[in-house]
């Protein structure tokens, strides 16, 4: 244990002194899908990755959702795929309980040879929005709400998910029953180790909810003073859902429609702003439930939202998630108390006053998502963006005719307006847009099962 623990940083001894029985330390991080990568180290490397770091290829953030890289923007092949220094971020390292053996994770950010922020890291894209809020003294609070499938390990036929067979009853989950308490009964098992693994590893979890298809659930988390920590716990909570859903024998996943006839997954955004004395900004106090400030902040969200679509529907089946009539925002909309807008206040009194942003699928990039909100917010605050009337009654009847509802149409819409470039940097817009056009070209030139039943018999 000396030998293991010597010249450590004082968290990385720590653990150890508490998780002897520890066997390889899992460096990690979330690509521009989300997708969880990283290398899998041996306890004898663990000194050297907590206090030196590792080395890996900076193109790996430009993958496509299948991990390929197509060299956009000539960020791969071009560039000679050049490394960059991946170090721990403090507080990360925890122990993975659903791990089949005692196993350690930690969360790595990248820096250039320089030592600045990687700047085509989704992370320190975030960070640099941050740093646009805390100059103008604000410091945001953020919740996120993601919804998720668990599904059979066992395919249907033609390769479809089936929902998961109860546990309960012995058959197969195949009916809606939204806030049902005999689905969290079915499934209590999974949600409490899920809930376990979280607190295991500092994510504060809250309800837990039955959601409006078979087999779709919702964790919540809780508020934190943190946004960076924020979108971190997002994260962790993603792979401590899929990791404990696979020891149970099941899939969670998070794809944002993977059922045309049954609902969505959404990754709601709740967020307020308190100011250098802590009090919230979008309080209006007792002659108004609504600040200037916060209908200023929703203006530039609204404003914004064109250009950001291709962030919070990051993928093809992102897309089909907006459907008319089912409480999936299709408007630049607000209001209070409503589920059919875009940005809704909900109830709460004026301390705890805040936005709901609930376009997002639960598919997209924390960071991103949360980045193009926050720089939605920093806009209408700068600007003190109007943002119209709020609306009444169903705001998701129609689709809005400047929101892009395609996913070709949403990385134009993002490349010919110049908002969230002066957020994101023009450079790394490029390259996303670029990464995801090849992505679409790849999925484009696959034939689907769909084309043979219509078109063999149509020669």
């Amino acid at each position: 244990m000396s030998d293991l623990t010597e010249n450590l940083p004082p968290e990385a001894a720590d653990f150890i002194s508490r998780h002897p029985e520890t066997r390889s330390l899992d460096a990690i991080f979330p690509d521009l899908s989300g997708v969880i990568r990283g290398k899998r180290f041996p306890m004898t490397e663990f000194a050297s990755v907590m206090t030196n770091g590792l080395a890996f290829p900076a193109s790996v953030f430009m993958l496509d959702a299948m991990g390929h890289s197509h060299d956009p923007a000539g960020i791969g092949f071009t560039d000679g795929d050049p490394d960059c220094v991946a170090k721990v971020i403090p507080g990360s390292l925890l122990p993975v309980p659903w791990a089949e053996q005692p196993s350690a994770q930690a969360m790595v950010t990248f820096f250039e040879p320089d030592g600045s922020p990687y700047p085509f890291e989704p992370r320190n894209i975030l960070q640099s929005v941050l740093k646009r809020l805390k100059d103008m003294g604000l410091h945001p609070v953020v919740a996120f709400e993601l919804e998720f499938y668990l599904f059979d390990r066992q395919r249907g036929e033609g390769g479809v998910p089936q929902p998961p067979v109860s546990p309960l009853t012995g058959l197969r989950d195949d009916a809606t029953q939204v806030y049902g308490m005999d689905a969290l009964d079915s499934f209590a098992d999974v949600m409490e180790d899920i809930s376990a693994a979280c607190t295991a590893q500092g994510v504060r979890t809250g309800a837990i909810t039955a959601e409006y298809a078979p087999g779709q659930f919702e964790i919540n988390l809780h508020h934190l003073d943190d946004a960076m920590m924020a979108a971190d716990h997002c994260t962790l909570f993603k792979r401590a859902v899929k990791g404990v859903a696979r020891r149970h024998g099941f899939q969670a996943s998070f794809m944002a429609k993977p059922f045309l006839d049954q609902a969505g997954s959404g990754l709601h955004m709740h967020i307020s702003l308190l100011d250098d004395e802590g009090r919230n900004v979008f309080d209006g106090g007792e002659d108004s439930p609504a600040s200037p400030r916060l209908k200023h902040a929703i203006g530039g969200v609204l404003e914004i939202l064109p250009e950001a679509m291709a962030f919070l529907a990051p993928n093809i089946n992102s897309f089909r998630r907006y459907v008319p009539d089912i409480f999936v925002p299709i408007r630049r909309s607000w209001d209070f108390e409503n589920r059919s807008v875009a940005v809704r206040i909900p109830l709460g009194d004026g301390a705890a006053r805040r936005i709901e942003h609930r376009v997002a699928g639960a598919d997209a990039n924390p960071y991103l998502a949360l980045a193009s909100a926050l720089a939605g917010i920093h806009h209408g605050l700068t600007h003190e963006c109007d943002p119209g009337a709020p609306s009444k009654g169903n705001a998701g009847h129609a689709y809005d005719p400047d929101l892009a509802f395609r996913p070709r149409a949403a990385l134009n819409r993002l490349g010919q307006n110049p908002l969230l470039a002066g957020y994101f940097g023009a450079d790394y817009l490029k390259a996303y847009i670029a990464c995801k056009q090849s992505e679409l070209e790849a999925f484009d030139g696959s034939i689907s099962r769909v084309e043979y039943e219509w078109y063999l018999q149509a020669d």
